[in-house]
């Protein structure tokens, strides 16, 4: 998923105000930009070798419209399975029904277990990572499900039973389409838009910075997290002092190293919990001395205890 440029989906014929983009009839446009410069992609997202990149999947056809403002689309992956860096003219929000996923954009990356989900606002640059074999489910949303500013950004939403089962029948349903828009469509999509505003905002997310040498030591710490234990062997690793490292986290990211960190150990709990690994395992795999001491950095960092914070993964 390192394209020099990202693809994007055309829009829909019917939308309202949306961009012009420009592009070729085939719906991926090489050298489109995204709608708003701001969120462009600055640094191509990396490829890690043996892996299999893949285009999204005929993002035209599941374009939302006036008519069907809620579309829905299945995928499944292999863990081995990337989706290019490309953007949409219209929000999505992005789920795994089974396996975790990584979603990342630019600027943060979101390790996603089936209970959870991705918000992406139009015009965002994003890719898919499957980090185990999953079953993608995506909603393509003509318009944000409110006008809160909070649906401007990325954010991360619980996923209620209720709204992982609606989005599965409406992928089904998308299988046939009819001519017309049936009553059940349209009703399937008035329950997403309405459990998609009542659902919990999570926390998660770890942030992602520009600067080439400390994207790349961010993206090795994520990928094995426990391979170094001191911030010195990390930016040896990438050829610069442990001192110019930090500095390059409070410009970048506004944070230190160690509170960076927890978030990414905090993604890898995440992981280890949707694979049913006891709490005591987990600790002791990210290098806690005990349960208790991963308990307090959990609780600390999402404001909830483990058992409720893995609670449905």
């Amino acid at each position: 998923m390192n394209p020099s440029r990202p693809a994007v989906a055309p829009p829909a014929p019917s939308a309202r105000s949306r961009p012009s983009l420009g592009g070729s009839p085939s719906g991926v446009v090489g050298a489109a930009r995204a709608p708003h410069a701001s969120r462009a992609s600055r640094a191509p997202l990396p490829e890690a070798p043996g892996r299999t990149s893949l285009p999204p999947l005929d993002p035209r056809r599941y374009a939302p419209s006036a008519e069907r403002p809620v579309r829905a689309k299945s995928r499944s992956l292999d863990g081995h399975m990337d989706i290019q860096a490309h953007f949409h003219t219209w929000g999505q929000f992005v789920f795994s029904v089974t396996g975790v996923v990584r979603v990342s954009t630019d600027r943060a990356t979101f390790l996603v277990p089936p209970s959870r989900g991705v918000w992406i606002p139009a015009g965002v640059v994003h890719a898919v990572t499957a980090v185990e074999r999953c079953e993608l489910r995506t909603l393509y949303l003509l318009n944000p499900p409110a006008d809160a500013a909070a649906w401007a950004s990325n954010r991360v939403l619980e996923v209620s039973p209720l709204l992982r089962e609606l989005a599965v029948q409406l992928a089904r349903d998308e299988v046939e389409p009819g001519d017309a828009v049936a009553d059940r469509e349209a009703w399937i999509g008035q329950l997403i838009l309405d459990e998609l505003r009542r659902a919990p905002t999570l926390q998660l997310g770890v942030a992602l910075p520009t600067d080439k040498r400390l994207r790349r030591l961010c993206e090795a710490v994520l990928a094995e997290p426990m391979r170094h234990a001191s911030l010195d062997d990390w930016a040896a690793e990438v050829g610069a002092s442990a001192r110019t490292v930090s500095r390059l986290f409070r410009q970048e990211l506004g944070s230190s190293y160690a509170q960076w960190r927890q978030q990414a150990l905090l993604a890898e709990a995440l992981r280890l919990a949707a694979r049913r690994k006891p709490m005591q395992v987990i600790a002791a795999e990210l290098g806690y001395a005990s349960a208790s001491a991963f308990t307090a950095m959990v609780t600390r960092t999402v404001g909830m205890p483990p058992s409720r914070f893995f609670g449905h993964t």
